[in-house]
């Protein structure tokens, strides 16, 4: 076999990136665009030793389970790589994934794992979802202003207002932005001159409350004739905030450091369930809200709560399971690296009337530990940071969830400065018989939870909650392979697997979100 030449081929399988996957002399081959069950005439265009890679040129016999991408744009566009699957095959393929995962990494007897596993948690309508979107901005060859989506791999803008994952309202925002960009003779970002005014449009929606937020990040400080731009997205039913962010630098990452209001409020409000939470341009919040509140639905239920438990919620963000275990649990304390999530997630709490969730800055990795070791009075840790502490304020990278230049993300990894891993309660001070109260119920905790990022747990972070030896630990993950591969670790340290259920957060792709339960073993 050589580079271009032409074969038939059937697809047997997909890959974890969603190409098919098929055999043709000894050799296996990834086709992007092909799907489960189709035959086609396949060009080679990379072959290695074993395997390579292949491009669909003819469709010789359609699978049953093509069906027809309702985006015009799906395949330039690269971030819906499931699209052409039906959306019941999608969620079969998500629950082999997780299922052969487990088996494969997790080396978990697969007799276990049909026992212990659930149906995949899928949604009735799989588009229009996501309650955030990032549109960067640029011009097309004849010089007119396009918003769009990064096509795979690539800084070139695929031009298109209204993607079928997000909010309706997401087209005529666009449209007024432009609108006004045009009318004011103002151009957008070119990233190789570094010159022009905007750079992306970020849009928050809150499905439940109904509330928009539009925010323009600019290569600049002011908006020329901001009133101007006023005036056009206030006419679109819901708008509540429009802010500039200000990112001067010559760089990928989509957000500067600096964010103002020019109309409205600061924030927007939105719920899952009945907990009202406060969204600001830059805070981590999960984007599909339909499926996350039957997540953390779930994550209650495998908690298992009476009333009286201590929680730790490692990864909290801005507190969305902390406040939602609080409801049940005696007292949690949530950990999250970034401390604007820690300032939401404090004002949630106080929002909702949740006195019994409290807050901590840091990295979970270093947090627990130094805290089980005792490093430091927790006293001192609970109101005042120690001599010399500081705290990272980077975002989170990658579902969640900085989803710079992504059309569809994930959790990502953290990326921070050094901490001195001193932990720093964000609440106000507490009476000292309850400082040591609070101590004693967090070092032996019943319940952890975790949520990390795509990259899973630190090393020494699950050490430490096997030594902390908490009756039950609950694993939110959005990476099956990094799930199982700390599941492995945790079961090897006394723990059983009991229950696992995947989550589809993020239909048409090839993301799969999971929950797991694992108990302790009494000795």
């Amino acid at each position: 076999m050589q580079k271009n030449d032409l074969f038939p081929l059937t697809i047997e399988d997909m890959a974890v990136g969603g190409e098919g996957i098929g055999h043709d002399q000894g050799m296996t081959f990834f086709v992007k665009g092909a799907v489960l069950g189709d035959q086609i005439m396949a060009r080679a265009t990379k072959v290695k030793k074993n395997y390579g890679y292949a491009r669909v040129e003819e469709i010789l016999r359609a699978s049953e389970n093509r069906v027809p991408e309702a985006c015009p744009i799906a395949r330039q566009c690269g971030g819906c790589q499931l699209q052409a699957l039906s959306y019941e095959k999608q969620k079969v393929w998500k629950e082999r994934r997780v299922r052969n995962d487990l088996i494969r990494i997790g080396g978990f007897a697969p007799e276990l794992v049909d026992r212990v596993m659930e149906p995949i948690l899928g949604m009735e309508k799989a588009f229009r979802y996501r309650n955030k979107a990032q549109f960067p901005l640029g011009e097309n060859r004849e010089g007119e202003i396009i918003s769009g989506f990064y096509a795979a791999r690539s800084h070139h803008i695929i031009p298109i207002d209204d993607c079928l994952l997000g909010a309706p309202e997401n087209e005529s925002i666009l449209k007024a932005v432009k609108d006004y960009m045009r009318a004011c003779g103002i151009r957008p970002y070119d990233e190789v001159t570094g010159r022009g005014l905007v750079r992306h449009v970020l849009i928050r929606k809150g499905f439940a409350s109904g509330q928009i937020m539009v925010c323009l990040i600019i290569n600049g400080r002011e908006l020329p004739r901001q009133q101007k731009l006023v005036d056009r997205l206030t006419k679109i039913a819901g708008m509540k905030s429009i802010c500039i962010n200000s990112n001067c630098k010559q760089t990928n990452v989509i957000m500067g450091d600096e964010t103002r209001c020019i109309w409205g409020q600061e924030s927007i409000v939105d719920y899952i369930g009945d907990i009202a939470f406060a969204i600001s341009p830059r805070s981590f919040y999960q984007v599909n809200p339909y499926q996350t509140a039957r997540l953390y639905e779930k994550a209650l239920e495998y908690a298992d709560l009476k009333g009286q438990e201590s929680v730790w919620d490692l990864y909290c963000g801005i507190g969305t399971i902390s406040l939602f275990l609080a409801r049940k649990a005696g007292q949690v304390y949530g950990v999250e690296i970034i401390p604007e999530a820690i300032e939401d997630a404090r004002a949630n709490a106080r929002r909702n009337g949740i006195e019994n969730a409290h807050f901590f800055v840091g990295k979970a990795e270093e947090i627990l530990p130094d805290f089980y070791e005792g490093k430091g009075s927790f006293a001192q840790r609970a109101g005042e940071p120690e001599k010399g502490m500081h705290s990272p304020a980077q975002d989170r990278g990658g579902h969640g969830q900085a989803e710079s230049g992504e059309n569809i993300s994930a959790h990502g990894q953290v990326k921070s400065r050094e901490n001195t891993g001193a932990l720093k309660k964000t609440e106000g001070s507490q009476e000292k018989k309850g400082r040591v109260a609070v101590a004693g119920d967090a070092l032996h905790p019943d319940v952890i939870v975790v949520d990390p990022p795509r990259k899973g747990c630190d090393g020494i972070c699950l050490q430490t909650m096997l030594r902390m030896q908490p009756d039950r630990i609950v694993y939110v993950s959005c990476d099956p392979a990094t799930l199982a591969r700390d599941l492995k670790i945790l079961c090897q340290g006394g723990y059983a697997l009991k229950r696992v259920c995947p989550v589809d957060q993020f239909p048409q792709t090839t993301h799969v979100e999971c929950i797991a339960l694992i108990q302790r073993v009494k000795s």
